[in-house]
């Protein structure tokens, strides 16, 4: 008994540690962010000497943070959405419906795996001055939406294959049709994969620097990664402003994630069929 408690007791020893560890650059970041440059290089690790938003209104009107920030917004959501749907689509029809070409056509989404995107830029930007997307915002939500497709792809693919097919039978039995019980039935039932597909394509669109880089030119269309590059001067580097903007960048991905986390805690399946 008392082997039991002390092996409980160590794992959470570890377990606070490691929170410790993973949570202090955050912290940091935000407490530095209320600094001044002075502070930060003579005690980096001390507190603000006063809690003031001087630092916060001096990034508005240094650059033009409330376009970046929006840019961000409507990539990274307007990606995430799209993923989700037609990956859901494409993960029901794989998992539910067999025919000759479905090996195959599951096989082109792992392909999508194996071969980085960033390996056909030169063929991205030429297709994407044809269609007369560059310096776009669209040029950015397709590349993110056809990157992340085929990993989510793989992950509802594999969720759907273990959803009880009776679910299935007493909706269509129903009258439901095959939208309907992917809508209906199949999409609340999967919520924790998609939480997983939400997570994973949100970060990664909103912390990418690469794509904006190349296809967006325009400083009102550039998204906070690469926006908030000028404040990096030659000799130079106002690193409050820059610690504001980072914390300001940090809080819509820590949302997402304490929102989307929480599915994969409920047991959405559980007795489901009874």
């Amino acid at each position: 008994m008392k082997t039991g408690v002390g092996v409980r007791s160590l794992q959470y020893v570890f377990a606070y540690l490691f929170v410790l560890v993973a949570t202090y650059p955050i912290v940091l970041m935000i407490v530095s962010s209320f600094k001044t440059n002075a502070e930060i290089f003579s005690d980096p690790l001390s507190l603000p000497r006063s809690l003031s938003l001087e630092t916060y209104r001096k990034l508005w009107e240094a650059v033009p943070f409330a376009h970046f920030f929006w840019n961000s917004v409507v990539v990274s959501v307007a990606s995430v959405v799209l993923i989700a749907l037609f990956s859901a689509m494409a993960a029901f029809y794989l998992a539910r419906f067999s025919f000759r070409w479905t090996g195959v056509l599951y096989f082109f989404f792992l392909i999508g795996l194996m071969i980085p995107i960033k390996l056909g830029i030169v063929p991205l930007f030429m297709l994407m001055k044809k269609l007369g997307l560059l310096n776009s915002l669209w040029s950015l939500i397709v590349i993110y939406t056809a990157s992340g497709i085929p990993i989510s792809v793989f992950i509802l693919t594999g969720f759907f294959r273990t959803l009880p097919v009776e679910l299935e039978e007493a909706a269509r039995i129903d009258g439901c049709s095959h939208f309907q019980v992917l809508w209906r039935v199949l999409l609340p039932l999967i919520r924790p994969a998609l939480g997983t597909v939400v997570i994973i394509n949100f970060i990664g669109a909103w912390n990418d620097f690469f794509f904006p880089l190349i296809f967006i030119q325009e400083e009102t269309l550039k998204t906070i990664p690469v926006g908030m590059m000028v404040l990096f001067g030659e000799y130079e580097t106002d690193w409050s402003l820059l610690f504001a903007g980072l914390t300001l960048s940090a809080l819509p991905m820590i949302g997402v994630f304490l929102l989307a986390s929480r599915q994969f805690m409920e047991g959405l399946t559980a007795g489901a069929v009874k």
